[in-house]
């Protein structure tokens, strides 16, 4: 049987490398929700379903939330024909059952905030899901229609975690109200930059998330304005006390988003960093973060 470490390396390798820079319990908090948000993405996602059955299968996962229905029969049931062709994913959506098995072992609180927020985000996809085609082909209309959209996929994990974080480090609670009014645009940011990044390959593939009429460049602007907010995010943090780990955690996709939203800016869709500039923007964040001076160069 997989191990919750094994699933994350599978499934992505910048939360495999970033969440293990959290301290316990949150670490392993953070994993499985990680694990339980990757499995709703994937039905969002899955070209090689028709849309009831993407709707459907969110359904499945929100049913099984909430500690109702036979995990193993809902698995089997989904790898009949693959939604997808990743082989991490679909081994994840083999594991469902041991990743559940560890959602049920979290303590109350945190299993119960992680329901609240994931449940939330399967029926937002649900909505985005229904609204596009039979394919799947989907076309936003408006930056307020992509900024719902990023709330629904990244907006709400920046709340969860950082319900997460509250709950398990009571000490955060004077910047409580900071890191609330400020985690859904951190999200968002994040979101916006894959978004341009992949905007020429999303729509040859019927994902048109920039709406028509509206400049690129607003949207840069809105993605920086939110990676100033993350920013502000992370000095919460840091400045209460925060454990090393949480502010490495959430600083360092940050920091990599900025300077990918350069690189997009620069050279255009598809730019990326490379992995020596990745390794490079991570250590001196650590060396920083020795010397007790704020993570971002």
């Amino acid at each position: 049987m997989a191990t919750l470490d094994d699933l994350l390396e599978k499934t992505s390798r910048t939360f495999a490398l970033s969440i293990p820079m959290l301290p316990e319990p949150t670490r392993r908090h953070v994993g499985i929700a990680y694990l339980l948000f990757r499995i709703a993405d994937t039905f969002e996602d899955a070209a090689l379903w028709p849309r009831d059955r993407r709707v459907a299968a969110l359904g499945d996962l929100e049913t099984l939330l909430r500690g109702e229905g036979a995990p193993e029969a809902r698995a089997a049931g989904w790898l009949v024909d693959l939604p997808v062709t990743h082989a991490g994913y679909v081994e994840l959506l083999r594991e469902t059952p041991y990743v559940l098995e560890a959602y049920r072992s979290m303590p109350v609180a945190a299993r119960e905030a992680l329901r609240h927020d994931l449940t939330r985000t399967v029926a937002g996809m649900q909505d985005v899901v229904r609204r596009g085609d039979e394919r799947g082909n989907l076309r936003l209309a408006s930056i307020r229609e992509l900024r719902d959209y990023c709330y629904v996929v990244a907006g709400i994990v920046g709340e969860m975690l950082t319900s997460l974080f509250l709950i398990d480090r009571p000490e955060l609670a004077p910047v409580a109200a900071r890191l609330r009014r400020r985690s859904r645009f951190f999200g968002e940011g994040l979101q916006l930059v894959n978004i341009l990044k992949d905007r020429a390959s999303d729509a040859t593939e019927g994902r048109v998330y920039l709406p028509p009429g509206v400049e690129p460049r607003a949207v840069f602007d809105v993605a920086r304005s939110d990676l100033d907010r993350a920013a502000e995010y992370v000095a919460a943090l840091q400045g209460a006390g925060a454990p090393e780990g949480f502010v490495a955690f959430t600083a360092s996709p940050a920091i990599l988003a900025r300077a990918s939203l350069d690189r997009i800016e620069e050279r255009g869709p598809g730019a990326k960093i490379t992995r020596d500039e990745v390794g490079s923007l991570m250590a001196a964040m650590f060396e920083r973060l020795e010397r007790g001076q704020t993570p971002f160069p």
